[in-house]
């Protein structure tokens, strides 16, 4: 069995063996012990991969079977009264900074993001818990699959929300989205299913990063809440080749919902979130925000030499999600039902400590604290994401 461990070097970690190897100074004794042990950890290492591959059929049906039942529908969530799409992106992006700021691993922030998702599908959530529900399934997704030192502390995760919720709320909504999805946390993600591919096909790290950062632009929008991430994967590492010249790679056919995928992840291009731009500006992550723009400036120019009738318009909702853009706003926090008769968890306040007039005041938030946004009026187009507490 081979013995590895984890050495940071200006945020990345590398792994390293910890093995024994012969020096000068010792005697034979040692020599033969040290000598012995890389004898059994080969046999270990082939006995390894000769399990692998005669169960490599059963693990990926494993997998496929939990990719299935993980899956978060982006219908039940239409249903929300108060949780409307449009809130998405302002609590993606607070995951992804708290994700950054905690160094955690990536397959993280898909799982904490695939737990928001099923648990908005399954209780009603009021839009003053938007962002508690956010931090209660990045501290799950955190404990279960990164490192001990690494899980973000509830003190932490408040003073991120500005105080907001009272720490014990945390953990209260913790315990919630726990029971309402009975425990069950393992989610095949999207950076897995990448990793294996990637592995597969031997594609480049410049690859492996472009189709990370488009992983990660999926995660702001309706359309991929209910796409499987092994479709997802191949989607984003198809178009990450294209994005960067790289010859394709025949890996099997593909459908109508791969190819659908495709052509959606290419509309969800052109404007990605400033947070996310940022993050994968880095060598770190190769610069592909700055490939990705060169990509996306070279193919309007493209489009504007081709002439006007193919000139290219602003990217909107298809047509046939058009409706679940404007998901009904309720009324006076009240609550609805329709999730398997549950309701919003009586352990949140429920308006009387968190209303449009005085937000929070019972947990002394600061002024100008941003929280989850609101709509100005129904006859404005722009939303703030601050609200200013009277």
């Amino acid at each position: 069995m081979a013995y590895r461990r984890f050495v940071e070097d200006d945020d990345m970690f590398y792994e390293v063996d910890d093995q024994p190897s012969t020096r000068p100074w010792m005697d034979a004794k040692e020599t033969a012990k040290v000598l012995a042990w890389n004898r059994q950890e080969l046999i270990s290492n082939e006995l390894s991969r000769l399990a692998a591959d005669e169960y490599l059929e059963d693990i990926m049906l494993h997998l496929r079977h939990m990719e299935d039942e993980t899956l978060a529908d982006a219908n039940l969530i239409d249903l929300q009264r108060e949780i409307q799409w449009f809130m998405r992106p302002y609590l993606i992006d607070f995951l992804i900074e708290a994700h950054a700021c905690f160094s955690l691993l990536p397959e993280t922030l898909f799982l904490a993001v695939n737990l928001l998702d099923r648990y908005c599908s399954k209780r009603v959530v009021y839009k003053q818990h938007y962002q508690l529900v956010g931090c209660a399934a990045l501290l799950i997704a955190a404990k279960y699959g990164d490192k001990k030192d690494r899980v973000p502390q509830i003190y932490e995760l408040n003073n991120m929300c500005c105080g907001l919720y009272d720490p014990g709320m945390f953990t209260q909504m913790e315990m919630h989205v726990l029971n309402t999805l009975d425990w069950v946390i393992g989610h095949p993600t999207v950076d897995f299913f990448t990793q294996l591919l990637v592995a597969i096909e031997r594609d480049d790290t410049e690859v492996e990063h472009m189709a990370a950062y488009i992983s990660e632009i999926a995660l702001y929008h309706r359309d991929f809440v209910s796409t499987k991430p092994s479709i997802m994967a191949r989607s984003s590492l198809a178009l990450a080749r294209a994005i960067l010249g790289r010859p394709e790679i025949t890996d099997g056919e593909w459908g109508h919902v791969e190819n659908l995928t495709l052509l959606t992840l290419s509309q969800h291009l052109h404007q990605p979130s400033v947070s996310l731009a940022k993050k994968y500006s880095s060598p770190q992550f190769s610069r592909v925000t700055h490939k990705l723009a060169d990509f996306m400036t070279q193919q309007a120019a493209i489009a504007r030499r081709a002439g006007p009738q193919t000139a290219p318009q602003p990217i909107s909702p298809p047509q046939e999600n058009a409706g679940v853009y404007s998901t009904p706003h309720g009324k006076g926090g009240a609550a609805v039902k329709g999730f398997d008769g549950y309701m919003t968890p009586p352990i949140t306040p429920d308006g009387t400590c968190f209303d449009d007039n005085g937000a929070g005041r019972e947990y002394g938030v600061p002024a100008r604290c941003p929280t989850t946004p609101t709509p100005m009026g129904h006859s404005q187009a722009r939303y703030t994401m601050t609200m200013e507490y009277q």
